[in-house]
Order: C-alpha cells, then sequence, then structure tokens
C-alpha cells in the first residue's frame, strides 16, 4: 500500500478563540491517502494542535513512519484493521492527528472495497444526537453576530472563561431564550472559580460543563462535581481508552475527538470504556474540513452528545460528503468508505 500527503489550508469564518488560546487564522491540515494494489484509495485527515504538540510540519515527518509500520503490519492485507491499528500505536504513542489521518484513510479503502460505509461495515445504525454550534471567544458584538449566523441551531456551545462570562451568557440568552446551551472551559478555572460558576450557570440553563479546570486536575475536577448542579465532560483530561477508569468517579463523561485518540477504533473503545462505567459520551472535533467531521460521524452512533461543527465553521469547505445539516442533524453517507469527495465532484 502506498501512503501520499498534500498539507493544505482552511480559513474560519470567524477568529476561533477559546480560554487557552487564540486561533490562528489560518489552518494547515493534511489530506492523507492510500492506495493499494487494486488502486483503490483511501482518504483522511490530520488537524494537529499545537496543544497537543502537533503541527502540519510534524505530521508530515512522521507519515513516512507511519507508512512503514502499516506496510510491515498490513502484509498485503488492508482488513486487519486492529492489527495494523496496534503497530500503528506502538510506531508512534503520540502524535494523534497523523495517526488517526491514515485510520480513517485506511478504514474509507477498506469501506470502498466492501462497498460499505465504515458505519455500517460496522453494524451501526444511522441515528445520531443533533449537533451543537460553537461560538469561540470574542468580542460581545461579533459573538452576538455568530449567534444569529447559528439561528437553526437548536444547541449552543460556548467557550467560556474569561472575565466577560456573564455578560456573554446574558446576551446567548436575550439572542435565544429557548436554545440548549453547554459551556466549554477549556481548562481555563480553578477549582474555586468553577465552583463559584455552576449556580450562575445553573440559572442561565446550561446543561453541562467541558473542560473546567487543567487536563491533570483530577482532584480539583472531583471536587467540582461534588460541588456542581451541572454534569462535567472531561475532554483535554480524556485522550484515550486508558484514561477513562481514572477519570470514573471524577466527571461525569468524556468527550472523544480522533484528533487526540488517534485513531477511529481507539474511539470505539473509549466509548466502551465509559459505557462500562456508566459514563456518558460526547464526540466533538477540531476545526476541520468535511473530510476529518466524515470520519466522526461514522462514531456518532456510538454516542449521547455531538459537537461536529468544525467543518460549519470554515469560509470554505475543500471537501463534501456526512456531515452536519444546517441545522444541527447528522448527514450520513450512503457512498462506501468516508463517503466523501472533493468539493464539487459528483459522489
Amino acid at each position: 500500500m502506498k501512503l501520499t500527503f498534500d498539507i493544505f489550508e482552511l480559513n474560519p469564518k470567524h477568529a476561533f478563540n477559546s480560554a487557552r488560546e487564540a486561533g490562528p487564522p489560518a489552518r494547515r491540515l493534511v489530506w492523507v491517502r492510500i492506495r493499494d494494489e487494486d488502486g483503490v484509495e483511501g482518504w483522511g485527515e490530520a488537524s494537529p494542535q499545537p496543544f497537543y504538540g502537533e503541527t502540519a510540519d510534524t505530521v508530515v515527518a512522521v507519515l513516512p513512519r507511519l507508512a512503514g509500520a502499516l506496510e510491515a503490519a498490513a502484509e498485503g492485507d488492508p482488513f486487519a484493521l486492529e492489527r495494523i491499528d496496534t503497530a500503528l500505536h506502538h510506531a508512534l504513542a503520540h502524535n494523534g492527528s497523523a495517526r488517526v489521518a491514515v485510520s480513517a484513510a485506511l478504514h474509507d479503502l477498506v469501506g470502498k472495497k466492501l462497498g460499505l460505509p465504515v458505519w455500517k461495515m460496522w453494524g451501526l445504525d444511522p441515528v445520531a444526537a443533533t449537533s451543537s454550534f460553537t461560538i469561540g471567544i470574542d468580542s460581545i458584538d461579533v459573538m452576538r453576530e455568530k449567534v444569529r449566523e447559528a439561528a437553526a441551531y437548536p444547541i449552543l456551545k460556548i467557550k467560556v472563561g474569561t472575565p466577560n462570562d456573564f455578560e456573554i451568557l446574558t446576551m446567548i440568552r436575550e439572542e435565544a431564550p429557548g436554545k440548549t446551551i453547554r459551556v466549554d472551559a477549556n481548562t481555563g478555572w480553578t477549582a474555586k472559580q468553577a465552583i463559584a460558576a455552576m449556580p450562575i450557570l445553573a440559572d442561565f440553563g446550561v446543561e453541562f460543563v467541558e473542560q473546567p479546570l487543567p487536563t491533570h486536575d483530577l482532584a480539583g475536577l472531583k471536587l467540582v462535581r461534588e460541588n456542581s448542579p451541572l454534569p462535567i465532560i472531561a475532554d483535554e483530561s480524556c485522550e484515550r481508552a486508558s484514561d477513562v477508569a481514572k477519570l470514573a468517579g471524577v466527571v461525569d463523561g468524556v468527550n472523544i475527538k480522533l484528533s487526540k485518540c488517534g485513531s477511529l477504533r481507539e474511539a470505539m473503545r473509549i466509548a466502551h470504556a465509559a459505557r462500562a462505567h456508566g459514563m456518558s459520551v460526547m464526540l466533538g472535533c477540531m476545526i476541520e474540513s468535511s473530510l476529518g467531521i466524515a470520519a466522526a460521524v461514522q462514531v456518532a452512533p456510538l454516542v449521547d452528545y455531538v459537537d461536529l461543527d468544525g467543518a460549519a465553521l470554515l469560509a470554505r469547505d475543500p471537501f463534501q460528503g456526512p456531515g452536519v445539516e444546517a441545522d444541527g442533524t447528522l448527514r450520513f453517507n450512503t457512498a462506501p468508505g468516508l463517503g466523501v469527495t472533493e468539493a464539487g465532484d459528483e459522489e
């Protein structure tokens, strides 16, 4: 199997800022392709995040190593998905977005060879929760504009962790009095700040709070949960399935992101591990094209909450396929594999 790649840029419609960082005006992603001896080609996308130590350049640097591990583990058989997944992890324990690009491309290839969407290949039903639409941190006026642009979405996810959180939430409720609101602090609070914020968030009708504290502050997360009227969802604190057990009893649920966990199969393992511990499961994304979102859509039937609006935040999407409709409902592919084509091509 031959692996090739290209770096490309994505531009969000608006600046996309969180409590942790200011988003760059353009994002550099990597389009990975795997072609087998029959000429079947699978596609995947790497959306690298500096928070996890990745850039487009680091992805490109490690892809030859992953290609070697893929070739050695596959032994000419792309259907050996579990064996290949293990080999890719052993070849490179971190660099999640690079590994998931290879994982997605391989699943896309196998689905195409079988003539089945990946979700159907796994025996899942094409049903999922409605996706939220994320409102990044900005001035109140710009955030108000974003809320109005998301008028068709029934669920909003609001980035918080600023001195103006109360004013932001007041504006949100003025613009969207009946919508479900979720908030994401992106590690931006201390335990004391989070506990103080919880009753206020509850008064605004917030559904749950995502990652209020720094990644490794599990004692603080447990303290917040014990003093919170709202469920707490771990995002940055949960990268892979082995993290779930230590989060049981600390938070109420976990957020899976493919770029964190490194493979579609690891995403499924996280979902099953969380269920075994009685925890809720969320599925999120980075700023990604429809190619990256399509891989996550395959996993969506396994989760309770969906936040897959990454491609909806773009000024232009270079791909088309499964994703999120204008009202937040998920669109599953009937085309095989991930069901993605380049924008303007016929499916």
